[in-house]
C-alpha cells in the first residue's frame, strides 16, 4: 500500500472537550484535499468514561478507520494506561506531562510529553491541552503552522478574539518545541490540493431529505438517529421546512402520516427501540397507501442496548414491520454519500407506488464524520410527485382513491379538493374507499384488493438497480455485505490481494424487493461465498436463503458493538480458506 495513510487517535473522558480537536483536524484536511474519516467510541454519559476519537487521514477516500493507529494523543491517564501497550514502533504518543505519567513503552515508541502549564501559563483553561496537543501532532506530521493557525482561528471565531489570539500563542510555543524535541512522523501531510468538504452521516441524509422536497419532519430523539432532528432543526426556518418534536414515537409517525396525506413530502427518524413503537403505524400507511420514509439508525440492542455502539441488528425488524402481508420499500445505503444520492429516489419511488419507505442506516453510517467531494452532491435533485391531483378535474365527481389499476397504482388527490371527496381509513376498503368490514365482506373484494397493491412491487422492482459484483468475475472467493459493510469489505479486498488472495465483491442496499433472480445467478457464478454481517445469527443470509435458495460457504460476523477493520476481514477470510469453522467472529479486546 503506497501514498499518506495516517492514523491519528485522541482518547480521554467525555467533558474533555475531544470532539474540538477531532473537528480541526477534519477542517484541516478538508482544506488540503486530504480524505478523512473519523470514527468515535464514545459512552453515553455526560461525563467522565472513556471516550476514543480515531481520525484516518488519505490521499484517497477511506471508508473505515483503518487497522493501526500511528499517533495517540492521550488527553488523560486512562488513555495512556489503556492504550500505551498496544502501540508498536514507528508510533507516536503525544501527552500532558504535568498530570499524566507515560507507562513503559514498546521499542521504537516516540514519547512526547508537554508541560503544558509552562507553555500555556499559570491559571490557563483545562481545555488547553487540547491546543497543546493539536500543535504537535501538527508539527509531526508536517503541516505547516499557519494552517493550523487558520483552521484555529475558525474554530474559536464565536468567541472574543482574545480567547482566539491565546489559542494561537500557546500552539505556536507547543510546535516550536515540538519541532526541536521530537522526530517527525514517518509520513508527512502531502501538499494541499482541490480542497473537499466534511459532514456527518445524518447532516446527509437530513440535507438529501431537504433537497427531495421534504416539509415536515418529526421526530423523538433517540441515538444515534437524533443528528437529523438537530440539522432539520436548526435550518427549518430557512428552509420552509415544519420540525416537530414530540412526546413519543408513535406520535412522530402518526403526525408524520398525517402530513403527508395532506400532501408533504414528511419524514421521521428513529432507532429500533423508537421503531418498535412505530411499527403499527407503518402498516396503517401501508393499508391508506400514504407515501412516508422513515430513517432506523440501528444501534446494538435489543432493548436499550449499547445506545452508543453500532450492529446491524434490526434487519428482520424492518422486514417484518407490522401485522399483515403488504408492498414497502427498504434501502441499506452504504454511506452517507451513498444515503444522500438515493434518498431522493426513495421519496420519488415512496410517492408513485403510494407505499411506506425505510431507510436502515446504522450508528456507524450516521455518526461518522468525513470528507466528500462536493462535485459529486447534487442540491437540486429531480422531485416527481407522481401524477398528485392537486385540484379539480375530469374525475371529479367519480373520483375512486383505491381504483383497480393494472400497476396497482391509484390516483391520488390531496383532501379536500371539490369532487374528489373520498374516505380513508385502516380498515379493507373498496376502490371508492368504502370500508369493507362495514358490510358482510365478499372474499373477492378483499382478494382484489391485495392483488392491486402487492402489483406496485413488480413495477418497483424493475426501477431498482440490480445487485453486481464488483471486482475480478473469476476471483476464488467472492465477499458479501449489505449496508455499511462496504467500505471495510472493499479495503479488505485490497489487503487481501497483497496476500495473494483475490476477491471481488457482491453488496446489497436494496433490500424489499429484492432481485432475487439476479442474485441467485450471481451467486451461482461464485467459486466460494463468504458473508459479512455486523450481527450474531446472520439476518441478512437467513434473508438472503429466503429469497434464493443459495446457502453462503462462510460467514464473518461482529456483535460486539464495534465495527470491522480491515484486517479483520483478511485474516477472517484466511482463516475459512485454510479450513476452520464457517463462521469466523474476530476479537480485540481493546480498541485500538
Amino acid at each position: 500500500m503506497t501514498g499518506f495513510d495516517f492514523v491519528l487517535s485522541i482518547g480521554g473522558a467525555a467533558g474533555q472537550g475531544i470532539a474540538t480537536p477531532g473537528n480541526i483536524l477534519a477542517r484541516m484536511c478538508a482544506r488540503r484535499g486530504i480524505h478523512m474519516y473519523a470514527y468515535n467510541a464514545y459512552q453515553s454519559i455526560i461525563r467522565g468514561g472513556h471516550s476514543f476519537l480515531t481520525v484516518r487521514m488519505s490521499d484517497v477516500e477511506r471508508r473505515t478507520h483503518g487497522n493501526e493507529i500511528d499517533l495517540l494523543l492521550c488527553l488523560n491517564q486512562d488513555t495512556m494506561d489503556r492504550h500505551l501497550e498496544h502501540l508498536g514502533a514507528g508510533t507516536s504518543v503525544i501527552f500532558n506531562s504535568d498530570t499524566i505519567t507515560a507507562g513503559d513503552a514498546a521499542e521504537g515508541v516516540q514519547l512526547c510529553p508537554m508541560e503544558v502549564g509552562e507553555l500555556a501559563g499559570k491559571g490557563a483553561n483545562k481545555l488547553m491541552q487540547n491546543t497543546v496537543a493539536l500543535a504537535v501532532a501538527s508539527q509531526l506530521m508536517g503541516v505547516e503552522f499557519e494552517a493550523l493557525e487558520d483552521v484555529l482561528r475558525f474554530q474559536f471565531s464565536g468567541k472574543s478574539a482574545e480567547i482566539a489570539d491565546e489559542n494561537v500563542r500557546v500552539a505556536q510555543a507547543a510546535y516550536d518545541y515540538s519541532a526541536t524535541e521530537f522526530e517527525p512522523a514517518a509520513q508527512q501531510m502531502p501538499a494541499p490540493s482541490q480542497p473537499l468538504a466534511v459532514w456527518r452521516g445524518n447532516d446527509a441524509f437530513a440535507v438529501a431529505a431537504a433537497g427531495a422536497g421534504v416539509k415536515f419532519y418529526c421526530a423523538y430523539p433517540m441515538s444515534p438517529s437524533t443528528g437529523i432532528l438537530h440539522w432539520m432543526a436548526a435550518n427549518a426556518r430557512e428552509l420552509g421546512i415544519m420540525v416537530r418534536q414530540v412526546e413519543d414515537e408513535i406520535s412522530v409517525i402518526c403526525m408524520t402520516i398525517g402530513a403527508a396525506h395532506a400532501g408533504c413530502r414528511a419524514m421521521c427518524a428513529t432507532s429500533g427501540g423508537g421503531f418498535a413503537l412505530m411499527t403499527e403505524a407503518v402498516g396503517a400507511a401501508a393499508m391508506m397507501e400514504i407515501p412516508i420514509v422513515i430513517v432506523n439508525v440501528q444501534r446494538a440492542g435489543p432493548s436499550t442496548g449499547v445506545p452508543t455502539k453500532t450492529e446491524q441488528g434490526d434487519l428482520w425488524q424492518v422486514l417484518g414491520a407490522s401485522q399483515g402481508d403488504f408492498p414497502k420499500l427498504i434501502h441499506a445505503p452504504t454511506s452517507p454519500l451513498d444515503g444522500f444520492q438515493t434518498i431522493p429516489l426513495v421519496f420519488n419511488l415512496a410517492e408513485k407506488y403510494q407505499l411506506p419507505a425505510m431507510i436502515l442506516s446504522d450508528l456507524l453510517i450516521s455518526d461518522e464524520t468525513a470528507t466528500v467531494d462536493p462535485a459529486l452532491l447534487d442540491m437540486h435533485p429531480d422531485i416527481d410527485r407522481a401524477g398528485l391531483i392537486m385540484e379539480a378535474g375530469d374525475e371529479a365527481g367519480s373520483y375512486e382513491r383505491y381504483k383497480f389499476t393494472e400497476s396497482g397504482i391509484s390516483p391520488r388527490a390531496l383532501p379536500g379538493i371539490p369532487g374528489y371527496e373520498h374516505v380513508v381509513a385502516t380498515d379493507e376498503h373498496m376502490p371508492d374507499g368504502v370500508l369493507i368490514s362495514d358490510e358482510f365482506t365478499h372474499p373477492h373484494k378483499r382478494r382484489a384488493m391485495v392483488e392491486k397493491r402487492q402489483r406496485k412491487m413488480d413495477g418497483l422492482l424493475a426501477e431498482l438497480p440490480p445487485p453486481r459484483i464488483v471486482g475480478d468475475p473469476d476471483a476464488e472467493v467472492t465477499l458479501i455485505g449489505w449496508g455499511s459493510t462496504e467500505g471495510v469489505i472493499q479495503e479488505g479486498i485490497e489487503q487481501l490481494a497483497e496476500q495473494g488472495i483475490t476477491a471481488n465483491h457482491l453488496h446489497f442496499t436494496w433490500i424489499v424487493p429484492f432481485h432475487a433472480d439476479e442474485a441467485n445467478a450471481l451467486l451461482e457464478s461464485c467459486k466460494h461465498t463468504i458473508i459479512i454481517e455486523n450481527n450474531y445469527t446472520g439476518l441478512f443470509h437467513r434473508y438472503l436463503r429466503s429469497e434464493t435458495g443459495f446457502t453462503v460457504d462462510g460467514h464473518i460476523r461482529k456483535y460486539d458493538g464495534e465495527p470491522f477493520k480491515p484486517k479483520h476481514i483478511v485474516a477472517c477470510v484466511q482463516e475459512q480458506l485454510a479450513g476452520a469453522d464457517e463462521v469466523s467472529v474476530p476479537y480485540e479486546e481493546i480498541i485500538v
